[in-house]
């Protein structure tokens, strides 16, 4: 395996990659029939050091996503005079909410009542906007992720009710194994039955590296996007 790129040479590899992946973004929108602009891109940049960021920033990123509370926290951090909008996109736990509502500006992976309080104490000072993430995988699903979409209403009242929090959408993930467009096509129709109840919450973050087209096809407002922009990840641990 070849050594990473640096400096130079890793600003023109991602600035190559982002202009791959925009044309990809506007090339979907367009096909779907919905305006220019119309889907936001949040880049992933997990297991990627704070150096990426910065280089992303210069290129125009305004939207940065992360999975795991250490590294978030310590990359936001790092990158705290760069204006970002940080987005935590990983599962979270209970005890780690509050300590992520203290950095992420957006929080796309509430998906139980317990986190609701913990996150509304730690923004305290502060408005974090939050996406509730829907389950599209079977009920038996090993590994299932995601509020399953009969309790999604209870949720969403309870996040609307909290004095830091703002209700702004959806988020989702396609199961393994599925054809995306079919999952992603479920979640267009749980998305319009939240939409009665909830009009003002319109962000849907959906689609990634291998499905994005499916999903703004199917109404995304934001695509989350890591290795067709920052490349394989080689520092998993």
């Amino acid at each position: 395996m070849s050594a990473p790129l640096t400096g130079a040479a890793r600003r023109d590899e991602l600035a190559a990659n982002l202009a791959q992946v925009r044309e990809r973004i506007a090339a979907a929108t367009s096909a779907a029939g919905r305006p220019e602009g119309d889907v936001a891109l949040v880049v992933v940049t997990k297991f990627f050091p704070a150096s990426d960021v910065r280089l992303l920033a210069e290129l125009g990123v305004t939207d940065v996503g992360e999975n795991r509370h250490q590294e978030a926290e310590e990359k936001a951090a790092a990158c705290a005079d760069l204006d970002l909008r940080w987005h935590y996109i990983g599962g979270l736990q209970s005890n780690k909410a509050a300590a992520v509502a203290a950095y992420a500006d957006v929080v796309e992976s509430v998906d139980r009542l317990k986190l609701v309080a913990p996150l509304d104490r730690g923004a305290e000072g502060r408005q974090v906007d939050v996406l509730l993430q829907v389950s599209l995988d079977r009920p038996d699903a090993d590994g299932r992720a995601g509020c399953d979409p009969a309790e999604l209403a209870g949720l969403a009242e309870a996040v609307a009710s909290a004095e830091h929090l703002m209700l702004r959408g959806l988020m989702a993930v396609a199961p393994l194994g599925e054809d995306p467009a079919a999952a992603f096509a479920r979640l267009a129709q749980i998305r319009a039955g939240f939409l009665q109840d909830h009009p003002e919450a319109t962000v849907l973050s959906a689609g990634m590296s291998g499905d994005l087209e499916e999903a703004v096809t199917a109404g995304a407002t934001h695509v989350r996007v890591g290795s067709a922009i920052l490349g394989s990840r080689v520092n998993v641990k």
